[in-house]
């Protein structure tokens, strides 16, 4: 009989707390996993068996969420190192994709992507006495859509505090120039992925170049949206650019397209409609980064999104057009190279600021090989970063100058 996962969850803190073998140090500290051991498996009767083999036992919950379908999995902590999704899935048709990594300091989550609705039916840490080590074993049993509608969502309680946006510096009292930098992803959402290289790191690297040369030039304080390897939702990305009193927002990305043979640097502004189809596939992709990373989005409101677009369109749009405009020539002098048609328009959700002006630069795409090769040189980086430099700079200095204008 399938349990309720706030009753499962508080067996599964029951029989954490009543293990004997590990001392509660023991029990905070990092689990590695084994990935030759691990395995995800069907079997009859709808049902699907998950097993993650631990070089010890951490405490854990297991919940899961609607709209789409997935299975979360949060531990303190988790080491990730070594498990391929790709290995994990081949034994499985009921899930289709799967994710792992860091979600906020302190913790580690993973994301299953469910084919229907599945309830963990039973769920065991077993412990080795002699050597430490644990095995979680997660039975999923298919259920009706009812069931796991009612059921889904991240259960509420004090061992597991809902996780805040990142520490942000007060918002500056003076006359600074701020530049708000955000990586792009993060954590258990990598981003795109080749050749044992993700996005999520390579923009990260980025972002602190681009931070170093911005403060090098003396006239601007830099505030990233993240300084390591961590998730942070779109919304909190934004709200840390506020919180920081940021006068610009740049998103960094480098994509990668199945199709179309995209390359070359782009520069995106926002718009309720896509410039393009290859534009509204990215701007879809990016728009979802909060699922893939698990969150419940229950309760998100559509209709303050639509406010901000209006209010956006006022006086910040013309400026992250100017902006945009900018950076494209800013990085096309500094050697690009730069896509055909590099400044283009979508409903990218960090764009939706109404009093910040906003873009993503999607660096090159690492579907490209000429863009990876680029992306992983630093003499490259050092060239595109200080064209970025230059560009931001330049705008300021109109944007300031048109100001009193536009307030009249």
């Amino acid at each position: 009989m399938i349990r309720h996962l706030a009753f499962l969850t508080a067996c599964i803190w029951m029989g954490l707390a009543s293990l004997s073998a590990l001392s509660a140090q023991e029990m905070t500290a990092t689990a590695r996993v084994d990935a030759d051991q691990s395995r995800i498996k069907d079997r009859w009767f709808g049902k699907t068996d998950i097993e993650l083999h631990l070089s010890q036992g951490v405490p854990f919950r297991v919940f899961t969420l609607a709209n789409p379908p997935r299975l979360v999995l949060d531990f303190r902590t988790v080491d990730w190192s070594g498990l391929r999704a790709a290995d994990l899935l081949a034994g499985t048709d009921a899930l289709s994709n799967l994710r792992f990594g860091n979600f906020q300091p302190g913790w580690s989550r993973l994301v299953a992507d469910l084919e229907g609705p599945m309830l963990p039916d039973e769920v065991t840490m077993r412990l080795n006495e002699a050597t430490g080590r644990a095995v979680l074993s997660i039975t999923m049993a298919a259920t009706e859509p009812d069931a796991f509608q009612a059921r889904a969502g991240a259960p509420q309680d004090a061992l597991w505090p809902q996780p805040q946006p990142q520490q942000v510096p007060a918002p500056l009292v003076d006359d600074r120039f701020v530049v708000a930098i955000d990586p792009g992803h993060g954590g258990v959402d990598p981003g795109a992925e080749r050749e044992n290289v993700n996005e999520k790191e390579l923009m990260l690297m980025l972002a602190f170049e681009l931070r170093e040369a911005l403060l090098r030039s003396g006239v601007s304080d830099v505030v990233l949206t993240r300084e390591a390897d961590v998730f942070v939702s779109l919304e909190g990305r934004v709200a840390i650019a506020h919180r920081a009193g940021a006068d610009v927002f740049i998103s960094l990305h480098a994509d990668a397209l199945s199709e179309g043979g995209a390359q070359g640097a782009t520069v995106y502004v926002l718009s309720e409609a896509a410039s393009d189809k290859a534009t509204a596939h990215l701007a879809a992709r990016h728009s979802r980064a909060d699922i893939i990373a698990g969150t419940d989005l229950t309760g998100s409101d559509d209709e303050v999104a639509s406010v901000l677009l209006d209010l956006a369109r006022q006086e910040t749009e013309p400026r992250s057009e100017a902006l945009a405009a900018a950076l494209v020539k800013g990085m096309t002098q500094a050697g690009g190279p730069m896509n055909r048609r590099p400044l283009r328009n979508a409903g990218f959700s960090v764009l939706k600021s109404a009093d910040i002006p906003s873009v993503l630069v999607e660096v090159g795409f690492l579907s490209s090989a000429r863009d990876l090769a680029n992306l992983r040189d630093p003499t490259w980086r050092a060239r595109m970063t200080g064209g970025m430099v230059h560009a931001i700079m330049t705008w300021r200095d109109g944007d300031a100058a048109k100001r009193p204008l536009v307030r009249q």
